[in-house]
């Protein structure tokens, strides 16, 4: 790509294929955002899977997402072409969807976690085909050195957040209703929304997405949209990817082995270091592409720290909303979901502003560079993890804290997000080489795709108050439960004062897990229990995240046993009324990360202080190097 190359007049207006990528975008990240809103508290709430492995399966579902668009990259840039592998993507992300909608249909039996995994395989794979290359033909809709670009992009991403915007609202309300049951409907709108993208593309692609002279746009290999070049001219070497993947190998076996990453996140790292170093080695690439490129990378390499904090919307700040947040408003409960809306506003908001201001500093040729913006952008990260870390700094942990302060740190990280994503986008674009468009805007995701890794890992190091230890879900005998409900405490303690405490005596008893489910011995009271003080908050706190559960006994000092009564739909279509028991630590053991103590939200959120900050200030200081190594493009 020329860095001097300029077209005699830029037109008014942006060309219409703008648009129909912009609903198609649209659509397809409300059914992506859709379900996100729903997927913790889904596992959670109906799967009744504790916080910290439900926040590891996000962080691997939303990291693996981000991973196969450097596949659909590849097959997009040498086989398929940008609109084939749009329509794959969408068809396979639909049926996703769909089995998403299964799995809460039967949450209740044993087969809903594996019709949820199937569900997430699905959009893993379908997104890989469908991100990458939509994102790309955003730039193919305009002549090289279009001044429009930039702009486009944005237009663009307002689309994304449009479709974010809505999409917690419409499947929070039908979905996050209290009630484990409704979850499915919530997935259903989600999978109709993909639909409708899908539709919306194959209708209007081959009237509106073409080039200024005509020609369709993503229809051949993006190697084959410049002849001239010379990827073209040099054969494909057999030995340079076996030398890479033994590259990929070890390095999955360096994660794997020392820092135990699990198969997920040392594969998500070790292909994020690989595949660049592939790309980079291509011996078709001239000097000024390869500087270009490592741009590239470098700002990736930033951006992981950027999306690894502000990723954490879908999981630790979704508890926090849960449990922390005093979300009454006119005498209604805003469900915890509806916050992941905020963010998206914020754009739709916020981003013809920031298109005004850049215009204007760019008038007056003192438009920062994209380096310079991207900086910009993990700086406000930190801003607002320090305003939120200040508003819940001393708190006790029954407090719950004005919606105020979580509605800031949102606001405060889109005007982040508009300093970085869109001109990220708009900066791989620019300086691409043409025949690695979709696979370098492959490897862009691919740092998200880290960062969301990470995310997980982050989100898992949440101060829990109380935390599930052992759940079994299966038929309790009439005995043992008769045994629990004659021993079961005073359900009014429930309803009490949140800051207060009630002592309960300890009940002897004997739980063992049997191939049939649990095995309940002897709960009872003599002369030698003991009591204890529960915390009251710590019970609202249970009764929130588990509404169903019918009795409770203290069987030791810090753990309390609840059975909640279900209705189980059998083969011949009638229902019976099985118990489902948890064990609960009531005082679970804080986390701790890089040596520090996680005793608080205060400890918590003060992490990303840090680790945006520190990375903002990196990127700021390198930013004039690689606005040389940028060779004219800004």
């Amino acid at each position: 790509m020329s860095s001097t190359a300029t077209v005699p007049s830029t037109p008014k207006g942006h060309p219409k294929g703008l648009y129909v990528l912009f609903v198609t975008e649209m659509w397809e990240r409300f059914s992506y955002y859709g379900m996100r809103a729903l997927f913790v508290l889904f596992m959670t709430k109906a799967l009744l899977i504790d916080k910290a492995l439900a926040s590891d399966i996000y962080g691997s579902y939303t990291g693996l997402v981000y991973l196969t668009p450097l596949i659909g990259g590849y097959m997009a840039d040498r086989y398929w072409g940008n609109r084939k592998s749009i329509v794959i993507g969408g068809i396979l992300m639909a049926a996703g969807q769909f089995f998403m909608f299964i799995s809460g249909s039967v949450y209740q039996s044993a087969s809903a976690p594996a019709f949820m995994f199937a569900g997430l395989g699905l959009l893993i794979i379908g997104n890989g085909f469908f991100k990458p290359n939509i994102s790309t033909m955003v730039g193919q809709l305009y002549p090289e050195g279009d001044k429009r670009v930039d702009s486009a992009f944005t237009i663009f991403y307002m689309g994304i957040n449009l479709g974010a915007f809505i999409a917690p609202l419409l499947c929070g309300y039908l979905g996050d209703t209290g009630n484990p049951a409704d979850f499915k409907w919530g997935f259903l709108a989600a999978g109709l929304g993909m639909v409708l993208s899908l539709v919306l593309f194959i209708a209007l692609k081959n009237k509106y997405i073409v080039t200024p002279e005509g020609e369709q746009i993503g229809e051949k290999a993006n190697n084959k949209r410049d002849e001239s070049e010379t990827a073209e001219k040099i054969p494909f070497n057999p030995k340079r990817m076996y030398i890479w993947v033994g590259v990929f190998l070890a390095i999955f076996a360096f994660f794997y082995q020392l820092f135990d990453f699990g198969v997920i996140g040392s594969f998500i790292f070790g292909l994020t270091i690989a595949a660049p170093g592939f790309i980079i080695t291509d011996p078709s690439l001239t000097k000024v592409e390869k500087q270009r490129i490592w741009v590239v990378y470098i700002a990736a390499f930033f951006v992981i720290f950027f999306w690894a904090a502000f990723e954490q919307a879908g999981a630790s700040l979704t508890y926090f909303a849960e449990e922390q947040t005093d979300r009454n408003l006119f005498g209604s409960v805003i469900p915890a979901s509806y916050f992941q809306s905020v963010n998206a506003l914020a754009i739709v908001i916020f981003a013809p502003i920031f298109v005004w201001i850049w215009g204007i500093l760019g008038a007056k040729n003192m438009e920062p560079a994209s380096p310079f913006k991207q900086a910009l952008g993990l700086f406000l990260l930190a801003v607002g993890y320090l305003v939120i870390a200040f508003g819940v700094q001393g708190i006790d942990p029954s407090t719950k804290v004005s919606m105020v302060w979580l509605v800031s740190l949102y606001t405060i990280h889109t005007l982040g997000e508009l300093c970085l994503s869109p001109i990220g986008l708009s900066m791989v674009n620019k300086l691409s080489p043409a025949r690695f468009a979709s696979l370098l805007m492959g490897v862009w995701f691919l740092s998200t795709a880290s960062a969301n890794k990470f995310a997980g890992t982050l989100s898992a190091l949440y101060p829990e108050e109380v935390k599930v230890e052992k759940t079994y879900l299966s038929d309790i005998s009439e005995s043992d439960l008769a045994a629990i409900e004659a021993n079961v405490i005073d359900t009014m303690a429930f309803k009490a004062d949140p800051k207060g405490e009630y002592a309960f005596p300890v009940a002897n008893a004997n739980l063992n897990k049997t191939d049939d489910g649990i095995s309940i011995e002897n709960i009872n009271y003599d002369s030698s229990s003991k009591s204890a003080y529960v915390s009251v908050f710590h019970m609202k706190l249970i009764k929130g995240l588990n509404k169903n559960f019918t009795s409770a006994v203290l069987i030791s000092e810090n753990e309390l046993l609840t059975i909640e009564k279900v209705d189980k739909k059998q083969d011949d279509g009638s229902f019976k009324t099985i118990s489902n028991a948890q064990v609960w630590n009531l005082k679970p053991e804080k986390p701790s990360f890089a040596g520090f103590q996680v005793n608080t939200l205060y400890d918590f959120f003060m992490i990303f202080v840090v680790m945006a900050g520190a990375a903002s200030v990196f990127l700021f200081f390198l930013s004039k190097r690689l606005l040389v190594l940028m060779n004219g493009i800004r």
